[in-house]
């Protein structure tokens, strides 16, 4: 394995990882799971904030969500592994990001 491939792939761990414990964090602060109506509230101070929330836990949720509605057979595969593909590219860009900004301020070499 290249390093470069290496790299991409821990940085898609961090993502998801990432994902997942902002969304359990939010969870247990609110008591309800983190979705996407956060940002159906109009242009309020609450959905500004939900932003960066949603940026990071989108990952999450798209899998959550795909995972969750009925059961397995009721699913096209087309379905499931484009919500995966999407999730797992949405998680590479956060992780990424979260390796660049750790490497800008010292934190990683």
């Amino acid at each position: 394995m290249s390093p470069d491939a290496l790299n991409s792939f821990l940085e898609l761990c961090i993502g998801f990882a990432l994902a997942g414990a902002i969304a359990s964090a939010y969870q247990a602060f609110a008591k309800r799971p983190p979705s996407f109506s956060l940002l159906q509230q109009g242009p309020s101070p609450e959905a500004f904030a939900a932003v960066p929330l949603l940026v990071f836990t989108a990952p999450f949720i798209i899998m959550r969500n795909t995972l969750r509605n009925g059961a397995p057979e009721e699913h096209r595969i087309q379905f499931v592994m484009i919500a995966t593909v999407l999730a797992g590219v949405w998680s590479l860009m956060s992780g990424t990001f979260i390796v660049m900004t750790l490497k800008a301020l010292g934190v990683l070499a």
